[in-house]
């Protein structure tokens, strides 16, 4: 075989792998996103909902506010502050790019539904890039650990959730620890380091959890009695400052939310219950729960193919899965770590709470989600065995193949119902038309009730009305008062007693949902010749 040949066959092996990976992230993403939910626009007919709709009204904002410090914050959103789009999951990483690019994008614009058309182009070819860090070059193999990778449910199961799809994050960190403990270098910290940054510029958990699988390098090299653990030590730390000051610089410092620690755990039967699987859901009809507050977050079925080839990997090769997790007992010691968070200190199995720890320390408080912490832990048994099980004699690539066919089978009934939310068009409970004539003639917008003094149980639907009218105005957007927001730095009070004594301003569109009406009826200057019934709502605005 001639020089060039082999060059050629060499290129060909390096990226037939990322081709077939991309192919199949984009036809999955093309075929389960509709196009007026990737590129939205001012001015649709139908009606965002829920946290997907908290987080493009926050995108919106932002990209219609201009550049400040921090760079995280829209001033045209909860003025004088301004919100943290962080605290509103508005994935800044994206955010920032758009707002670059702003003057070439559609009006009313946001980056939502695209991100997840990202994330699962992200996930296939991440997975093979990590692959390939454990040694495993070969196209079959990467053709399946692809497929398995984009069908994890608990990648699959965060629609509503654009942000926390971006577990493509966790491996690229995995990849990283696998590079860093064979081939350690400055280089190669300096672009981990990069990419924590990155992924905490997605969201934080995921930061959290990426940090945690990077962490291992230094112990892994430590315990296997490897002088390089010190320089990985430092590159550690290192990138943990890096990372530090980048939550200082950009306000993520000081932020809390509602606590709850456990109320979201991993219930020890989740990851072998069967919700959603194509083959076994009719054993599980429902999320399994032990803590009172449903099993969605601590949902982490590891999928019908996954658990195949784990079974197979312990009886084909029980003495290599052995001596890899030796090898890597770092990253296994890391992987337990994240488990046992995940499982909180209220642990349950099955319906049964097992046991229940009590508070939580403060820290902890802030990781109420807990259950998302297992996701690591699943990405990781995913590439174990796929490079175990591809070095089986004879069998390896097309058993590594058929565990990908079987995984992506078995996350059909996921893909389904990704697909029918991404193709849900909710009507409007507000009147849009007339709302968006109004927010095109007003300078700003008072909401009230404002998210603060809604109540927790809302029997009105408040919750629901005001997002709907700040997706109409975020479409300009028109600086609105108030905003729903995930994480703060003063814990919100409700002032609209204060506010509604205020005599409207010149401008002031003041938009009055059923909560307030009695309210507003009692005690806004000029109510009853200022405001005029608009469905549920009362608009009120000075004469023009």
């Amino acid at each position: 075989m001639s020089r060039g040949v082999r060059a050629l066959s060499s290129r060909l092996s390096t990226v037939l792998p990322y081709f077939f990976a991309l192919a199949i992230g984009l036809a999955l993403a093309g075929t389960i996103f509709p196009v007026e939910f990737l590129v939205p626009r001012a001015g649709q007919g139908w009606a965002p909902q829920g946290d997907a709709a908290q987080h493009a009204i926050a995108q919106r904002y932002f990209i219609g506010d201009a550049w400040r410090w921090p760079p995280l914050v829209a001033r045209n959103l909860i003025p004088p502050e301004g919100l943290n789009i962080a605290f509103s999951d508005g994935i800044p990483l994206q955010a920032m790019l758009l707002k670059a690019l702003r003057a070439w994008l559609p009006a009313g614009f946001h980056g939502i539904g695209l991100w997840y058309a990202v994330a699962w182009v992200a996930q296939p070819v991440a997975a093979v890039w990590c692959l390939r860090a454990a040694g495993e070059t070969r196209l079959l193999p990467a053709i399946g650990i692809a497929l398995a990778a984009v069908s994890m449910p608990a990648f699959i199961n965060r629609y509503g959730h654009a942000a926390l799809t971006g577990q493509f994050a966790l491996f690229i960190a995995l990849g990283f620890y696998l590079r860093l403990v064979r081939a350690p270098s400055a280089g190669l910290w300096a672009a981990a380091a990069l990419a924590m940054v990155a992924t905490l510029l997605v969201h934080p958990y995921l930061a959290a959890m990426a940090l945690a699988v990077l962490a291992a390098a230094p112990l892994t090299l430590l315990l296997r009695g490897d002088g390089r653990w010190v320089g990985a030590a430092a590159g550690m730390a290192a990138t943990i400052a890096l990372v530090g000051g980048v939550m200082l610089a950009f306000g993520y410092i000081g932020a809390q939310g509602d606590g709850g620690f456990g109320q979201f755990a991993l219930n020890l039967l989740s990851p072998f219950w069967p919700y959603r699987s194509w083959a076994l859901g009719g054993l599980a009809p429902r999320e399994i729960d032990a803590t009172g507050h449903g099993g969605w977050e601590g949902y982490n079925w590891l999928g019908l193919g996954l658990l195949l080839g784990l079974v197979a990997v312990l009886a084909l090769r029980p003495r290599a899965t052995m001596a890899a997790l030796r090898h890597h007992g770092g990253l296994a010691m890391a992987l337990l770590g994240l488990t046992l968070l995940a499982l909180s200190f209220r642990v349950g199995a099955g319906s049964t709470l097992l046991v229940d720890l009590g508070p939580a320390p403060g820290f902890l408080e802030q990781f109420r989600a807990s259950g998302r912490f297992f996701w690591p832990v699943g990405c990781a048994l995913l590439v174990g065995v796929a490079a175990l099980l591809a070095r089986a004699p004879h069998i390896g690539s097309l058993a590594v193949l058929a565990l990908g066919l079987v995984q992506f089978a078995d996350a059909t009934p996921n893909r389904r119902a990704i697909a029918a939310w991404a193709g849900e068009r909710p009507s409007w409970v507000v009147d849009a038309p007339a709302l968006r004539g109004m927010l095109a003639r007003a300078e700003t917008l008072t909401l009230l009730p404002s998210w603060p003094c809604v109540p927790p149980r809302d029997p009105l639907g408040d919750h629901a009305r005001q997002l709907q009218v700040l997706s109409l105005a975020a479409e300009r957007p028109v600086p609105a008062n108030t905003m729903y927001v995930a994480r703060w730095r003063e814990r919100p009070v409700c002032t609209d007693a204060t506010r509604l004594t205020t005599p409207l301003a010149r401008g002031e569109l003041r938009v009055i949902l059923p909560g307030a009406r009695d309210q507003a009826a009692a005690l806004m200057p000029g109510f009853a010749s200022l405001c005029a019934p608009l469905g549920d709502l009362m608009a009120c605005r000075l004469g023009e």
